[in-house]
Parts: C-alpha cells; sequence; structure tokens
C-alpha cells in the first residue's frame, strides 16, 4: 500500500546572486526548505569559500596554521595554494588588519593588497571588511573602486555604512552583503533600505552574523530558520535573498580548539577537534538554510562537502 508523504506548498522562492567575472557563482534560487528537494528545488548547491587573510594571523592555532605554513605571509600565495592544492571555488579576503583597534592597516594598503589578489585568480571573490562600519565604508569603498568590473562579493554592510557601500555597489556592479546581529526584523529593515537606495535585488546577499558551535549557533539556526521561513511561505520577497555565513574565525577562537589534550583527556585529539567543529558547524548552518559558507581548514572543507553531496541525491 503507498503512503503519501505529505509535503509544505512553497509559494515563495530564494532569489538567485551570480558573482565574479570570467568563473563566475550562482548562489540562491530555491523552492524549498534546505535539501528539500522532494517538495521544490535546488538548482544551486551550496558554496564554500576559502579564506586567505591579508597578513600572517597572530591568533591561530597550529592545527588550522599547518595546512598553510608555507604561504600564510603572502595573501596571493595563499590563496592559489587554496585553489590549486585544496580545489577551492571561491576565495574570501579577510581584511582583518584594517581593524583600527589592531594593526589599522589603511584603506590604500588593503586596497593594493586586495587588487593583487583579484588579478591573480580567476576564481570569484569575496572581501570582508574588519567589521569596523567607518572603517569598512573607507576600506571597501576603495577596493569597490579599484576592483571595477571584477564583481566581488562585499561585505559586512552594516547599518552605519550602507549608504555608502551601496552607492559604490551600484557604481561599480558588486554585490553587497547585508549584515544584521541575530535579528530578523534588522535584517529586513537593512535590505529595504539598501533596495531604497537603489541596490538592485541582484545585488543584495545576507549575512545574520553566526556563533561556532557551542557558542550562539542555536540562536543563528533560529534566525535562518525563520528567514527562510517567511521568504518560503510567507512570500517576504526582503528576505528572500541568499545568505552568507562568514563561520570559520568564530569556529577557531574557540577554547575548546586550543586545550591540549594533556588538560583535558575528554576533549580528545586536538588535531581533530577544530575540523569536526568547523565541519558540525557548517553542517548545521546549511540545514538551517545557508547559501555559501567561508570555511578555513581542507579537512573541515572535505567533510562538509561530502555531506552536501550526500544530501543533494
Amino acid at each position: 500500500m503507498g503512503v503519501d508523504i505529505p509535503k509544505v506548498n512553497y509559494t515563495g522562492a530564494i532569489r538567485e546572486i551570480t558573482f565574479g567575472s570570467s568563473n563566475q557563482v550562482t548562489i540562491g534560487g530555491e523552492t524549498c526548505y534546505p535539501f528539500h528537494i522532494f517538495e521544490g528545488e535546488m538548482p544551486n548547491p551550496p558554496k564554500i569559500a576559502m579564506e586567505v587573510y591579508d597578513s600572517p594571523p597572530d591568533d591561530w592555532p597550529e592545527t588550522a596554521i599547518e595546512p598553510f605554513r608555507d604561504v600564510i605571509h603572502d595573501p596571493v600565495a595563499w590563496a592559489k595554494k587554496c585553489i590549486h592544492t585544496y580545489g577551492a571555488e571561491i576565495i574570501c579576503l579577510q581584511l582583518a588588519s584594517t581593524d583600527p583597534n589592531g594593526k589599522n592597516l589603511s584603506a590604500e594598503a588593503a586596497t593594493d593588497i586586495t587588487k593583487r589578489l583579484s588579478d591573480s585568480i580567476e576564481v570569484p571573490l569575496i572581501v570582508w571588511g574588519c567589521e569596523d562600519a567607518d572603517k569598512d565604508a573607507e576600506t571597501l569603498r576603495s577596493v569597490c573602486e579599484a576592483c571595477d568590473g571584477r564583481n566581488l562579493l562585499i561585505g559586512p554592510v552594516q547599518e552605519g555604512n550602507y549608504t555608502k557601500l551601496g552607492a559604490a555597489a551600484i557604481a561599480y556592479k558588486h554585490v553587497v552583503i547585508s549584515t544584521s546581529r541575530i535579528d530578523v526584523n534588522l535584517a529586513k529593515q537593512l535590505n529595504i533600505l539598501l533596495g531604497n537606495l537603489g541596490v538592485p535585488d541582484g545585488q543584495i546577499a545576507m549575512d545574520p552574523t553566526t556563533g561556532g558551535l557551542g557558542y550562539g549557533i542555536e540562536y543563528t539556526y533560529t534566525i535562518i530558520e525563520r528567514m527562510r521561513m517567511a521568504a518560503l511561505v510567507q512570500e517576504d520577497e526582503r528576505l528572500g535573498f541568499p545568505i552568507v555565513c562568514n563561520l570559520a574565525k568564530e569556529v577557531w577562537k574557540v577554547k575548546e580548539v586550543r586545550i591540549p589534550e594533556s588538560e583535558d583527556p575528554k576533549l580528545g585529539d586536538l588535531n581533530k577537534r577544530g575540523v569536526m567543529m568547523e565541519a558540525m558547524t557548517s553542517t548545521l548552518l546549511l540545514l538551517a538554510g545557508t547559501d555559501l559558507l567561508v570555511m578555513r581548514h581542507p579537512e573541515a572543507i572535505a567533510l562538509t562537502q561530502d555531506f552536501i553531496a550526500q544530501m543533494r541525491h
């Protein structure tokens, strides 16, 4: 006897966005909940970007440094290793050194690094600022101009700088990452503001911000889930954008990826621990509805790619 499986009737859809120049990537386009391909379509599988930093990080555990030890002083070489050795489809340049409370790298220097890296790779590029609204407005606006025609993904674009960065995205044809602090209403409001400014819907992605496993991931999961419900079932067009999660830096800063096994044996192998925490965080974000993950460790990425492949078949 056959069984009729109950199905949700989705009346909304997630917009597609395409970024990159010579080799473009498209994310979004879903007409169903994450991996519910028995109810709708996921025409574009979730994508993973490998992160590269503008200067050698001084706060990474050894497990995260090891795969990149030979290139960690050169962002261009680092990006090329991610592409040619680890098969990265997308690179995310983290401009962490521009933080005014840190190294305070100038906008000009950050732009020079970004332009050199952009000119040296063929895969699409994400450029992520330091999350200081004023400094990012200066830096990312300069990057937008210098990389005119590269169709970058630029973020985080926040309420404090959306007018400047939105205008730059319009002028130089880049995609903005609309970033809000784990709140559905704030995310929707910022998307409305960007639309009122004139940023086309095809040039907007969303970042709800995230925490690592055990450090706020449940809040992020709930917010992404609610965004997807609003877009797909309630037809809320201002929440129907692809979702980007910059998760690696949140995972690899927690104490559990640093504590030696000798100090707490029950935590298990230190070299495997961070990899598993990153992979588990990415898996949860995918199940919530994320379209693009920014990740770090090649082994965690391989595990996540395998999960995506199995869930789509």
